[in-house]
């Protein structure tokens, strides 16, 4: 067979952002666009919800496989849409078949095991610090989506199965999204620590923006916001903090730039930003 010379090929740098608190801060962003979002296309337009869910999420993962380094702005946008993407690949079996979310969330922890473990014995590393091939890249974006699609049912689960509602689910996730950060504290793998917090941003997320959306009741509700307002003021959020990212690693780009020009440049070198 021909050697897959792609799988080998190298970029300048990670493809993805580096994890540091904003990163949290607009990956929840993210998931409660995706689940309002979804929600809002999926009750007005099924052909909208297509072209967007299912066209957006193609067309942002090529741009962003095709690049050859990492920018917020491309980054971003591809987990927006992977966001949405996962909301329905998440809700349409239980749509479509009528399977409980707790049996689609327990599907999507097997699918997500597989993929983690292959990933392990092909690269030897899950860290998110490696991603600067395509293969790991492609590893990355699947495990990504399936995270989506595992923390949706998860939500759902909670709210809807277990007829919890979305308080409630907001106040479980909310406390299981800090145990990876202690785990971590006290030693445990960090690598590990950050798939598991990754994971239950999703259901987090989606949880607060249904309860803004439907408030205290179920989906059925009619005392929210609405999925449309609680879609717009997310993307309001996400615009203003994704252009805040993209300036700052404008300005970290212009400042290597000095630095490698200017010789050995130390001084300045030990003045750049760590983290953004």
């Amino acid at each position: 067979m021909l050697e897959d010379t792609t799988s080998t090929t190298t970029h300048p740098g990670t493809k993805v952002s580096e994890v540091f608190a904003l990163f949290w801060v607009v990956k929840l962003l993210t998931t409660a666009i995706g689940e309002s979002g979804a929600d809002f296309m999926g009750t007005h337009s099924l052909v909208v919800a297509g072209l967007v869910g299912v066209g957006g999420f193609f067309a942002a993962l090529r741009w962003q496989l095709r690049s050859r380094e990492y920018h917020p702005v491309r980054y971003w946008v591809t987990v927006l849409m992977v966001a949405v993407f996962g909301t329905m690949i998440a809700d349409g079996p239980h749509v479509a078949l009528g399977s409980p979310y707790f049996v689609d969330a327990a599907v999507y922890f097997l699918l997500l095991i597989g993929l983690l473990t292959w990933w392990k014995r092909s690269e030897r590393t899950l860290s998110v610090h490696s991603i600067d091939t395509p293969r790991r890249e492609r590893f990355y974006w699947g495990t990504v989506l399936l995270t989506f699609g595992l923390g949706t049912a998860l939500g759902d689960t909670t709210a809807e199965d277990m007829h919890l509602g979305f308080a409630w689910s907001i106040a479980i996730f909310a406390v299981l999204i800090v145990l990876p950060l202690v785990a971590w504290r006290l030693g445990a793998n960090a690598v590990v620590s950050f798939w598991a917090a990754y994971v239950v941003t999703r259901p987090l997320g989606a949880s607060v923006a249904d309860y803004f959306a439907y408030k205290y009741g179920g989906p059925l509700a009619s005392d929210g916001f609405g999925t449309g307002v609680v879609t717009a003021v997310g993307l309001v959020g996400f615009v203003a903090l994704v252009a805040w990212l993209a300036a700052s690693h404008r300005r970290l780009e212009r400042e290597i730039h000095d630095v490698l020009a200017g010789g050995s440049g130390e001084p300045r070198s030990a003045r750049l930003p760590s983290g953004g």
